[in-house]
């Protein structure tokens, strides 16, 4: 069966509660990646000749599984591990953990039963990559990146430098242009690659646009960092990708054939922020690579330094991006001299400001620096973003969204200057602020104060000036105005027409906001009739990674000149819908195709994995995957479904009599209290056994009444829940005999149809009552701020203060 996504990340995480305790995230993510790099190339190369990685005789994840329950389970992986190693010159890269460290994974039985259920977890059929790649789509890639931005949270701020957020590594391939790379041998070069998620992102880029393979380099200066760096290559697909382990100010390694440093096409870097120790080992003031010409950086601060080495490993056509602190754009001294050098070079192509506490090893805002070399000469202008805004909250740090990731990136290859987030900066200007490049200084991303206006506070009314601040939704919506809001009894003021809780009705019911809706409604009914066939056109095999690509880019062009509407909030919407549940659905399909897709899954009691049954057959629980069992009862069941709901009313109506009952008649001296037990129940038992005591006492006439009254409604109660019982289990057999039944075509209406565009229609209709709730919130808040003026309020603190004085004589008080 093919894997899902979610199951793949759950399985992965679940092998890290095995090793939390006896180390923290920063040391167990070595011990995971490790088995995780086994497993795969066990699964992928292992039996095959001349392949890229030779997984020799006893060197294999098999080999492992073996010794599960084994005493001397430790060392025997390390020799697993040292023969792979051996046999692919990976000697000092994934042998750089010991599994015999009792410290870390506990002695004795603790160490074995550790390791054999990892091991256990590894050889689960989620992790089984033999034949779980969609043609084209990086599941194993995403996969270690999901562990990796999981570990760097984990691991805290001072630990946690090894990872560069991938939505942040996507905007830097985007915005070099690497997509438009024109030959394999063209090159890719990081500095400081970290675990490498910034090369891969800009190779993936560049071989998803262009088919082409360029090469990779990078070098790390941290030994286990630059170990994880060259196994994430592998599992990426990226075998002879060049990983170098050294610190590259001091002792670069990638040079040309005359001894300079290599040039490059493509350099993107996250290198360490504010360095104080980028000195160490070499001599800036006499750097033999003559990285320093414009300047040497502060002593005490290595960011120019390394944006200094970039630009001296760029082609003279070369791109470049680099992640660095605000301080390098206005900070003064050396730092400033080197900036006015750059810049008058115009080495700079644009500045992208991004949200603060992004990166996992600092929580500071970031800027991302665009080099471009092959334009510098001709270059009049800057162009410069301020994104700080666009983020979401993801547990204690920020998270670029789809949505914003795509505004950056259209913004700045388009260079289209929108109010308060992005302008071309003329140099000149730039010369003007003596270089300063700090983007608040060119771009105001501030929202404008709401002013409160003291005569309409005096006088009332509502001011037209924020009336008018509204033009957009008047553009649209020209004469609801008219309906909302008439002059007031002085010039520059309103007053509003309707009660403010009818601010909402007067709106949605207006004709003109029906049309808007209908307008934008038909745009994704026209995008929804397009890319139907296409999504019931999926086929085994297909790339669900291309298939988003081509799904959300035109629902965005669909929506780009949409009114009032952010085409970039209905494509979140698609790209939310796909993260949470379609990516799962459309691996499924692509791997094992429609039919194989929607086959109910039996359960298998997991005590680490509770999963809720969504039909139980012969008391056993299933799952459906792929198509909900609602969408099944609705379009197939619905006589049913609506007979199990007349039968929970009516049990429903039983309990609530019962209820009320009880409540009438538990209290002091009720009819009920002998049978309320301590918990402030009634069991049928005791009404029965109450019943039999009073049995024919005259006495006890009324008591006897409502406890046969009661009786009735348990035992209503009772066949009540009988046949609700007996009505869903008749329904799950129908369910499960019809998901066997089920075409293929009438599977791909209920995914396509009812699952999926539906949920989208839905998101898209939730955008539009957005649009009305903003325009209804504000309109209701300057109603109200403004709806009773000072004399007003006097006259009602004036009347409130008579009627106090007035009781207060009664009572024989004065003041």
């Amino acid at each position: 069966m093919a894997l899902k996504k979610s199951e793949l990340y759950s399985s992965l995480w679940k092998s890290c509660d095995e090793l939390r305790g006896g180390m923290d995230a920063s040391q167990y993510k070595d011990y995971v990646l490790v088995l995780l790099f086994v497993k795969y190339v066990s699964d992928k190369y292992a039996g095959q000749k001349d392949a890229l990685i030779e997984v020799p005789k006893g060197g294999g994840f098999a080999d492992m599984v073996a010794l599960k329950g084994d005493k001397e389970i430790g060392d025997k992986i390390n020799k697993i591990i040292s023969r792979l190693a051996e046999a692919n010159e990976l000697k000092g890269v994934i042998d750089v953990v010991d599994f015999s460290d009792e410290e870390k994974l506990g002695k004795g039985k603790e160490m074995v039963d550790r390791l054999s259920n990892l091991v256990s977890i590894f050889n689960s059929p989620e992790l089984d990559f033999r034949g779980n790649r969609s043609e084209g789509d990086d599941l194993l890639g995403d996969a270690y990146e999901y562990l990796m931005r999981n570990f760097a949270t984990e691991s805290g701020k001072s630990k946690g430098q090894f990872y560069t957020p991938a939505e942040v590594s996507r905007i830097m391939a985007r915005v070099i242009g690497v997509g438009g790379a024109k030959s394999s041998n063209q090159t890719i070069y990081d500095p400081t690659c970290g675990s490498g998620s910034l090369l891969l992102k800009a190779h993936s880029e560049a071989k998803e646009k262009t088919g082409l393979d360029l090469a990779i380099y990078g070098q790390e200066m941290d030994n286990a960092t630059a170990a994880l760096a060259r196994m994430n290559m592998i599992l990426h697909d990226c075998p002879t990708a060049e990983i170098w382990k050294d610190n590259t100010l001091s002792t670069p390694h990638f040079k040309g054939s005359d001894g300079r440093l290599k040039l490059n096409d493509f350099v993107v870097a996250n290198p360490p922020f504010s360095n104080k120790a980028w000195r160490n080992g070499f001599n800036p003031e006499h750097d033999e690579f003559k990285r320093f010409e414009y300047g040497v950086p502060p002593k005490k601060n290595g960011d120019y330094a390394f944006l200094l080495h970039i630009l001296a490993s760029m082609k003279s056509t070369g791109k470049g991006a680099c992640i660095l602190p605000h301080g390098v754009l206005f900070r003064g001294n050396a730092e400033a001299s080197i900036r006015r050098e750059i810049v008058r070079r115009g080495f700079i192509k644009g500045i992208i400001g991004l949200p603060a506490n992004l990166f996992y090893g600092t929580g500071i805002p970031a800027c991302i620096v665009v080099l471009d070399k092959e334009n510098a000469a001709a270059r009049k202008g800057i162009f410069m973003i301020d994104a700080s805004k666009g983020f979401v909250k993801d547990g204690n740090k920020n998270r670029l969204r789809a949505q914003d990731i795509h505004k950056i990136v259209d913004t700045f290859n388009r260079q289209m200057e929108v109010p308060k987030y992005s302008r071309m900066v003329p140099v000149a200007e730039i010369e003007r602020n003596d270089y300063n490049l700090n983007i608040p200084r060119y771009i105001d991303s501030t929202e404008p104060e709401d002013v409160q206006d003291i005569d309409a506070h005096l006088r009332g009314g509502i001011p037209n000036r924020d009336i008018d601040d509204l033009g957009k939704y008047w553009a649209i919506l020209p004469s609801l105005k008219a309906v909302l809001f008439t002059k007031a009894e002085r010039p520059g003021y309103s007053r509003l027409l309707v009660e403010p809780p009818a601010i909402k009705a007067a709106i949605f019911d207006h004709a003109e906001f029906t049309a808007f809706n209908d307008t934008a409604t038909a745009l994704f009914a026209k995008w929804r009739k397009t890319h139907g066939p296409l999504l019931k056109g999926i086929a085994k095999g297909d790339s669900p990674k291309t298939l988003i690509a081509d799904l959300s880019e035109s629902l965005l062009e669909s929506f780009r000149k949409a009114a009032l509407i952010d085409a970039y909030d209905v494509y979140q919407s698609l790209m939310a819908y796909w993260t949470e549940t379609m990516q799962d659905d459309v691996y499924l399909i692509a791997g094992d195709g429609w039919q194989e897709a929607n086959r109910l899954r039996l359960i298998v009691e997991d005590k680490d994995k509770k999963e809720k049954p969504d039909l139980m057959i012969g008391g056993k629980k299933f799952k459906a995957d792929l198509i909900p069992v609602a969408l099944v009862v609705a379009r197939y069941f619905a006589k049913e479904q609506a007979a199990i709901e007349k039968l929970e009313t009516d049990l429903a109506a039983a309990s609530l009599a019962m209820d009320e009952m009880k409540e009438e008649h538990s209290g002091e001296d009720g009819l009920l209290l002998e049978v309320v037990n301590d918990k402030g129940n009634i069991a049928k038992g005791a009404v029965t056994a109450r019943l039999k005591e009073i049995h024919g006492d005259a006495d006890y006439d009324d008591e006897r009444a409502v406890l046969e009254a009661y009786r009735k409604l348990l035992d209503k109660e009772a066949e009540g829940k009988k046949s609700v019982k007996e009505a869903l289990s008749a329904l799950d057999k129908k369910v499960a005999a019809q998901y066997g039944k089920l075409t293929e075509a009438e599977i791909k209406t209920l995914v396509v149809e009812d699952k999926w565009l539906a949920a989208l229609a839905a998101a898209v209709q939730g955008e539009l009552d957005r649009i009305s709730q903003a325009l209804t919130a504000r309109i209701r808040l300057l109603a109200e701020r403004y709806v009773s003026p000072l004399p007003e309020l006097a006259r009602t603190v004036d009347a409130l203060t008579a009627k106090v004085e007035t009781h207060l004589k009664k009572m024989g008080f004065a003041w």
